[in-house]
């Protein structure tokens, strides 16, 4: 292999590598800087982040200032330490992390009180009490909070004060920092996670819609290949990843109502607006599988080793202007779910039924002319009519009985 060296006695790939290195760190300060733009901007994850790093910061200082300035005690660090972590994105998870965190603590404070007792030794009780605590972290019911054992008995053998007081004074702030971290989390802007819910569901709809448009544009201008509808087809899996989130946020929203629903409307802080029915996750779900379905079949269907006869052009721009008014009902979909005013085309639902209508009629047109050609085309076809007829229906559940 050649090295490539520059007039100055640089070698080009330590110059490409930098190049690669910069290009990282322009691209992660832009990232920062939109980050902190729509935190600024308005309601958003960003923001939400931001004032839980904030709530974090502000529970530690609190169990700082508590136990070190106020009760003058001189192993304060624990409570600052317990209250950071436990800030969490719920108030239920912070309840349950922080009774496993203390469970931890409290473990890995009397196994290293016991090993310095038997050992009389610093490094002879780490070497007795590590092991069992690293393992004992593992236990499923600590969840991500069994190494706090482990890190606990180092600082206990390490401060070299394993005493019963000493014990005591450390789990005596450990409680201090969860009490102080758990109500920071549920009284200074309790986290609720329900924009993420409608967020989700709305660039859902939008997605997908954005797919068939895509696919309907394709369609008409008779661009349509293999490589292409294998694009489409990868656009349309990618659904795939906005669903999870979904479902994601929604058992975030479920959680961040626990424990807090009643306190939120005690403050008058509840939420005003009802949070869209589990229904239309399932509704979302079944329209993203429909889009999913359907350009596969379209991605068969121009692959020609393995469809023997795609269907004809003309009928395949009629189809793609059929996938634009459903891309268009799915905007449509994400506009109502977000709230938005203005309700988009009132006639889109009978433009829709017309263009089903005349594709029924090409249809069976193309039966009647190629009954004696075989009937792979319209087989071909018939399957791209009934998965848009799927879609239509759950997008417009009027349709079913028409």
């Amino acid at each position: 292999m050649t090295r490539v060296i520059d007039g100055t006695g640089n070698d080009g790939g330590t110059t490409g590598r930098l190049a690669r290195v910069a290009d990282a760190v322009r691209w992660e300060a832009r990232s920062v800087g939109r980050a902190a733009r729509a935190a600024v901007r308005g309601p958003g994850r960003e923001r939400d982040l931001l004032v839980q790093s904030l709530k974090a910061a502000l529970a530690a200082l609190l169990a700082w200032l508590v136990a070190q300035v106020w009760l003058g005690d001189p192993m304060a660090l624990m409570a600052p330490w317990v209250a950071l972590v436990l800030v969490q994105a719920t108030v239920y998870s912070s309840l349950v992390t922080g009774a496993r965190q203390f469970a931890a603590i409290c473990i890995g404070a009397l196994v290293a009180s016991g090993a310095q007792a038997v050992t009389d030794d610093t490094t002879g009780a780490l070497a007795l009490s590590l092991p069992v605590l690293v393992l004992l972290s593992n236990w499923s019911r600590f969840g991500d909070q069994g190494i706090y054992a482990a890190t606990t008995a180092v600082f206990t053998i390490a401060s070299g004060t394993v005493s019963a007081e000493a014990v005591g004074h450390r789990l005596g702030q450990a409680a201090l920092g969860a009490v102080i971290g758990v109500a920071v989390n549920a009284l200074v802007l309790p986290p609720v996670h329900l924009r993420d819910v409608r967020e989700n569901l709305a660039a859902l709809a939008r997605e997908a819609g954005e797919v068939l448009s895509a696919v309907a544009g394709d369609l008409r201008e008779g661009e349509w290949d293999a490589q292409t509808a294998v694009g489409r087809l990868n656009a349309a899996q990618r659904l795939q990843d906005r669903l999870d989130a979904l479902r994601s946020a929604r058992g975030w929203s479920r959680e961040s109502m626990r424990l807090t629903s009643g306190m939120l409307r005690t403050l008058h802080r509840a939420p005003t607006e009802a949070l869209p029915s589990e229904d239309e996750d399932e509704r979302l779900g079944r329209i993203t599988g429909h889009v999913m379905a359907l350009t596969r079949s379209l991605a068969v269907a121009a692959d020609e080793e393995r469809s023997p006869a795609p269907p004809d052009p003309e009928v395949l721009r009629a189809y793609g202007k059929l996938l634009e008014l459903l891309g268009d009902s799915c905007r449509a979909e994400a506009d109502r779910l977000l709230g938005e005013e203005n309700p988009g085309d009132p006639l889109l639902d009978r433009r829709t039924e017309a263009a089903m209508r005349d594709l029924h009629t090409r249809l069976q047109e193309g039966l009647t002319q190629e009954a004696g050609q075989g009937p792979a085309r319209t087989a071909v076809l018939g399957t791209l009519v009934l998965q848009a007829e799927n879609l239509w229906a759950d997008l417009d559940p009027e349709a079913r009985g028409r």
